[in-house]
């Protein structure tokens, strides 16, 4: 990923913001240094690897970011982030002001203190279905991070912040990634498509994410970051598995539409359903679409190189 591709998502990213950023009076005694009124607390995180941040290094899966060059232009070298530095999660904490990066779930480190600005429960290769990850190994899937999220998390976090967790979410954001995969590895992969049309299959993956969201929601969340599924035929996975498939990666863009198309219906509807909850919808597919399509206005001035995953 380019400087200038950094700067397009941190950007973009700022514009969420607004939205979020209001006043409100929350009765939480925080432990450490108690912030103002309004202010984001930190962010818990869901998904695969767009914004996973390390958490596949302790599990036995062959997705792993843990090796160059993966992590070249980040402080520390490899991390387990799928990017050359730091990823939208680590860029959108900056613009919050969070004063640390958000650690991984997985860390035996990730306890007490460290997870009052926020949690990582980002897995790469996971889905919104359970079986979606397993092609590449032990990914978490997006049920058994909620159930993560809901039986250590927060408990932790409770004791941390000494209130309940429907005092102290309200103040987070909650940023939900994923999607992609669930085409990738589980429908074209496993050949799911040749019993289930498309339409079908993509009303299911928005119905299971609608009930996970709901889930997130009854546990106190009600700020959300959605992100749309990025141009997955267009990945370099795909290009380096497929070099000759135009039609594999047409595909698999169309996929990506309809999901994405699907999934803005669902925020419109959900809304109404969970008073006090708001949502923003990010478009990655067209921010990396433009990358793709106009690489060299990005920065990026070697044909058909990698991009944002």
């Amino acid at each position: 990923m380019t400087v200038k591709t950094h700067l397009k998502l941190v950007i973009l990213h700022l514009l969420i913001l607004p939205c979020f950023i209001h006043r409100c009076k929350s009765l939480c005694r925080f432990s450490s240094e108690n912030l103002r009124d309004g202010e984001i607390k930190g962010m818990f995180v869901f998904g695969s690897s767009l914004v996973d941040n390390g958490n596949n290094n302790f599990l036995d899966t062959e997705a792993k970011a843990d090796y160059l060059p993966y992590g070249i232009d980040f402080p520390n070298g490899s991390s387990g982030r799928f990017t050359n530095g730091k990823n939208v999660v680590d860029l959108l904490g900056e613009q919050l002001k969070l004063p640390s990066l958000i650690p991984p779930f997985m860390d035996p480190a990730t306890k007490g203190s460290r997870i009052v600005e926020g949690v990582n429960h980002a897995s790469g290769s996971a889905g919104i279905l359970d079986d979606t990850g397993s092609v590449a190994g032990n990914a978490t899937s997006m049920n058994q991070q909620i159930k993560n999220f809901e039986e250590v998390t927060l408990p932790d976090l409770e004791a941390q912040l000494g209130c309940k967790s429907n005092e102290s979410l309200p103040n987070y954001i909650f940023v939900i990634g994923i999607g992609g995969n669930d085409y990738v590895f589980n429908y074209f992969l496993r050949k799911t498509f040749l019993i289930v049309g498309l339409e079908r299959f993509t009303s299911y993956l928005i119905s299971s994410l609608s009930k996970q969201l709901e889930n997130l929601y009854n546990l106190g969340a009600r700020k959300f970051v959605l992100t749309t599924i990025y141009p997955i035929g267009s990945s370099p996975m795909v290009n380096l598995n497929q070099p000759n498939c135009s039609a594999c990666s047409q595909a698999l863009n169309a996929a990506a539409s309809v999901y994405n198309i699907h999934l803005k219906s669902l925020v419109e509807d959900i809304k109404s359903q969970m008073p006090g909850s708001n949502f923003v919808v990010v478009n990655t597919y067209d921010v990396v679409k433009d990358i793709i399509d106009n690489p060299a206005s990005k920065g990026n001035t070697i044909p058909s190189s990698c991009f944002i995953m």
